[in-house]
């Protein structure tokens, strides 16, 4: 079994009198900060001087050029992945580097010659703050990938207690353990899940359904979402018996229907490719040369077309209408 930590786990006493950097205040960065002065900690902010820093002063916080990092302690990088290589850190021998996912120290991309972990919340970066603050915290994967003092472990079970990491459990994983799972999501269940769904809605059309309807089936009513949440609080079994006997015969006969089908070739070409490293060294080409896929890929599929076709679907359906 994966090993579990939870805050009785966790000294927040060995964090006193060490100085805390967090490196960049966005989604993740800005939580973090204010988690961990409420915490008791008093960690500074160590971003570029652009709204962000401005973000970070309005809130109370010391802010410093990001260099000013490399004299702190431990410092919470909190930047995008592909950003990480390229800030000018250069932490001691003796600090303790913590990043917020697994891809930098999984894939070589981060190699301090201290301590270095990853605490990585399973929650998006604005959610960290709120869960902190309804006491409810979130899960989280936590793993040491160098122990060059010894303390590694102890600091960072601090870390991820002091922003609310352990409240619920924290597993504990490698960060290639983390990376390869979070970007297996991404790149192996979601474009499978996208493959499926435009099928399903292909064949919807074809029985003349119209395509408003099969929005507001698939995303817009808000059942699939709290369904989802059901699988999460009870489990499957339990938000099993929710459903109509007609909806649990349907599914459940139907099951099997799809085993001929091999996803799980195409899934571990997909995943091997993430394992070996080669997209990483993609996505670092693609970084180099200015994100010209990126920005591509995000026009074809997420473009002005899409945005205005989303955005009045939800002005005829949804909880907008109510204010009609």
């Amino acid at each position: 079994m994966t090993t579990i930590y939870y805050e009785s786990d966790a000294d927040l006493g060995v964090l006193d009198g060490q100085r805390i950097a967090v490196v960049g205040y966005g989604n993740q960065g800005r939580s973090w900060a204010l988690n961990l002065r409420d915490s008791g900690c008093a960690p500074v902010v160590c971003v570029r001087r652009d709204d962000t820093r401005e973000q970070a002063v309005a809130d109370g916080f010391e802010a410093h050029d990001v260099e000013a990092a490399n004299d702190a302690d431990i410092i919470c990088i909190l930047v995008p992945d592909d950003v990480i290589a390229l800030l000018p850190l250069a932490p001691r021998p003796d600090s303790c580097v913590i990043v917020a996912s697994g891809y930098t120290l999984g894939f070589g991309r981060l190699d301090p010659p201290g301590d270095s972990a990853m605490v990585a919340p399973r929650m998006l970066g604005p959610e960290v703050r709120l869960c902190y603050e309804e006491g409810v915290g979130f899960i989280t994967a936590v793993g040491v990938h160098h122990d060059a003092t010894g303390r590694a472990l102890a600091r960072v079970l601090a870390v991820a207690r002091a922003i609310g990491g352990l409240r619920q459990g924290a597993l504990a994983l490698t960060p290639m353990q983390e990376a390869v799972l979070d970007l297996g999501v991404e790149q192996v269940l979601s474009p499978a899940l996208t493959a499926v769904n435009n099928a399903f809605v292909q064949t919807m059309v074809e029985h003349d359904i119209p395509i408003e309807a099969i929005v507001v089936e698939l995303v817009l009513s808000g059942e699939v979402e709290r369904t989802y949440r059901l699988l999460r609080e009870v489990g499957y079994a339990v938000q099993s018996e929710f459903h109509s006997p007609t909806s649990q015969y349907g599914q459940l006969s139907r099951r099997g229907r799809f085993d001929h089908l091999d996803f799980a070739a195409t899934m571990r070409g997909l995943a091997d490719d993430i394992a070996s490293g080669r997209f990483a060294d993609e996505w670092d080409a693609e970084r180099d040369a200015g994100y010209p896929a990126l920005n591509r890929l995000k026009e074809q599929h997420a473009g002005p077309a899409v945005r205005e076709f989303e955005a009045e679907l939800r002005r005829r359906l949804g909880p907008g209408v109510a204010t009609r």
